[in-house]
């Protein structure tokens, strides 16, 4: 039925419109007393093989939603009723800003992929923070983590403390907190993930996230994860895990976005259409894969591996499971996948894990 609707409805409606409708959606479904929990009933994952512990946190399933989908943190009661097992909010910058001008969302159905070049569109730490502090107070309570970015605006040279001001504000409302350094849509962004570069900010990161927290009161330890991109070369991809490794982070996530265009079957007129930007979607799943065996290799268990980039079906995830990662995400299945994908997924490796033992 949903790909029905895809077909005939959604996807002749511009990309980014139709996620405000359907998000829409989900919020207001939400709202209706009651249904968030009858739905999570019905469609969370509640079998006992799914659960995972880690980073410190209680997972009632291994799928969760990337960063991306809920920007400003507005909907993450709807988004976990419909299964997942966890929902990360974000991007969010320590300033609000606008993003990029659209259309800056497309659609390459032919590759089940989306381009998009949103450029940190939020309304700004503080205002998510807020959100999460509000929504707090809702009965069935997702697990929550917070993606933080740079400010458009702000130089690179003040990146550590752009970063850090969004760690502040987010600190006593997220289960952990992930520093994006790898969107392909914030000029000089990528630019971070060098150790050298990247240091200081996970440095200052830790540090706002230790003071907002009072750890010395006996407040609760966030746990600090980092997001890269498939495009780093597999020298860069250990030298971040070993950075990691050697600052105590908390984990990696693997992967973002790409800028690559190769092997698309989509039309080239189509795909040049869609213009500059990160792909994600089927496209991205071998990459992202090689980057995941490459972070276990050199980090062991170390660190807490989420594994996210062409995920659509319950063998992909069980493939990243088997390969090293603790948890794994997914956006664009969702998008193409419709509001059964999470059950579905996590059904699908409920069994997997079963026939495993």
């Amino acid at each position: 039925m949903y790909w029905l609707l895809y077909r005939m409805v959604l996807r002749r409606v511009p990309a980014e419109t139709a996620h405000r409708l359907a998000f829409g959606v989900i919020r207001a479904v939400a709202r209706v007393p009651g249904a968030a929990w009858l739905l999570r009933r019905w469609l969370g994952p509640r079998d006992p093989v799914l659960r995972v512990r880690a980073l410190g946190l209680e997972f009632p399933g291994p799928l969760g939603l990337a960063a991306g989908f809920d920007k400003d943190a507005r909907g993450t009661r709807g988004l976990a009723a419909l299964g997942f097992g966890f929902v990360e909010v974000g991007t969010v910058t320590a300033r609000a800003q606008p993003g990029n001008p659209r259309p800056r969302m497309f659609r390459l159905t032919a590759d089940r992929a989306l381009v998009n070049r949103m450029g940190f569109n939020n309304d700004g730490a503080a205002a998510a923070a807020a959100a999460l502090r509000r929504s707090r107070r809702s009965r069935g309570w997702p697990v929550v983590g917070v993606n933080i970015g740079k400010t458009r605006a702000v130089p690179d040279a003040e990146a550590a403390a752009d970063y850090a001001a969004s760690a502040r504000a987010v600190a006593a409302v997220a289960d952990y907190v992930v520093v994006n350094v790898s969107s392909p849509n914030t000029p000089g962004l990528r630019d971070l993930q060098a150790a050298e570069r990247l240091r200081p900010v996970l440095t200052a990161v830790r540090s706002a996230l230790d003071g907002a927290v009072d750890l010395a009161g006996g407040g609760r330890r966030v746990p600090l994860l980092v997001k890269i991109a498939p495009d780093l070369a597999d020298a860069d991809v250990g030298a971040v895990a070993d950075l990691a490794v050697e600052l105590g982070l908390d984990g990696i996530i693997a992967t973002n976005t790409t800028i690559s265009r190769d092997g698309l079957a989509s039309p080239a007129a189509q795909v040049a259409a869609a213009g500059a930007g990160g792909l994600s979607g089927a496209p991205l799943r071998d990459r992202s894969l090689a980057v995941l065996r490459l972070l276990r290799a050199r980090a062991g268990d170390r660190l807490v591996l989420v594994a996210v980039g062409g995920i659509e079906t319950p063998q992909d995830a069980w493939e990243r499971l088997q390969a090293g990662a603790t948890l794994v995400q997914g956006y664009t299945g969702f998008v193409y996948g419709g509001p059964l994908w999470p059950r579905r997924v996590h059904a699908g490796l409920a069994q997997r894990m079963r026939e495993a033992r």
